[in-house]
């Protein structure tokens, strides 16, 4: 089965170097998903023409803005579509509750998402979800712990795509990554700068056995040494296509 990546943001929190919040779309002819759907998302597919409503399925990695943010304007884009197919969102376990105050706190007292179909379905650590068409698994990693922060790796038909979420190093990475096709690992800082991210000093002391690395999440000392960066970097629009196996 083909498979595509689209990267419709890269950067991290603060937009580095122009780029957009992190979000991954990815489609294949039985199912399209959102891999994180950071504040700029609705933006992003606006802007590489690609319709909500073609998207089934949104999968969040942790619960900060740049990660989850844009899925009030989203739903909200989807609620003035008169979406009638279920939404669902793959999520940690209280996302649900977030998303509902995130809405009252941008629109007060003037939306609603009863309208919309929306499944969430939650994930904790090391768990398997089978679903219809598409398989997550979720391993804890290191990040702001409030966030209940992931690692996923996705499999969609004989792909396997490998995303690290937000963390500093652990060892949870080198299953998460094994042989996936790709692997999309946050590198924020280029030295070791500070806790709950991946800097490229540690990350380029690792071994792992992915098919293919890919760093996101760069920050700006990242992007002002990216002529020394030995590993392929993100750039946002990018586009990677899978072929059939």
């Amino acid at each position: 089965m083909e498979v595509s990546l689209r990267i419709l943001g890269c950067g991290d929190a603060f937009c580095s170097g122009g780029r957009s919040n992190t979000s991954f779309y990815v489609s294949s002819p039985e199912i399209n998903f959102l891999i994180d759907c950071g504040a700029t998302t609705l933006l992003a597919l606006k802007k590489y023409q690609i319709p909500t409503g073609d998207i089934d399925m949104i999968v969040i990695s942790h619960m900060h803005g740049d990660h989850f943010g844009g899925l009030v304007f989203f739903l909200l884009e989807e609620k003035k579509n008169k979406r009638k197919k279920p939404i669902c969102i793959v999520c940690p376990v209280g996302m649900d509750e977030k998303v509902k105050q995130a809405v009252e706190l941008y629109y007060p007292g003037s939306s609603t998402l009863s309208e919309l179909d929306i499944r969430y379905v939650f994930f904790g650590s090391h768990q398997t979800l089978d679903l219809e068409k598409i398989k997550i698994e979720s391993f804890p990693v290191v990040h702001s712990q409030e966030t209940l922060p992931h690692g996923l790796r996705v499999t969609v038909g004989d792909r396997v795509i490998a995303y690290s979420g937000d963390t500093e190093w652990t060892d949870e990475l080198y299953a998460l990554s094994d042989r996936a096709d790709l692997f999309i690992c946050e590198c924020n800082f280029y030295l070791d700068g500070g806790p709950n991210h991946i800097s490229y000093s540690t990350l380029k002391t690792k071994k792992l056995t992915c098919k293919r690395l890919m760093l996101t999440h760069m920050g700006e000392e990242m992007l002002d040494n990216a002529e020394s960066v030995e590993f392929e970097m993100a750039e946002d629009g990018m586009v990677i296509n899978f072929p059939k196996n």
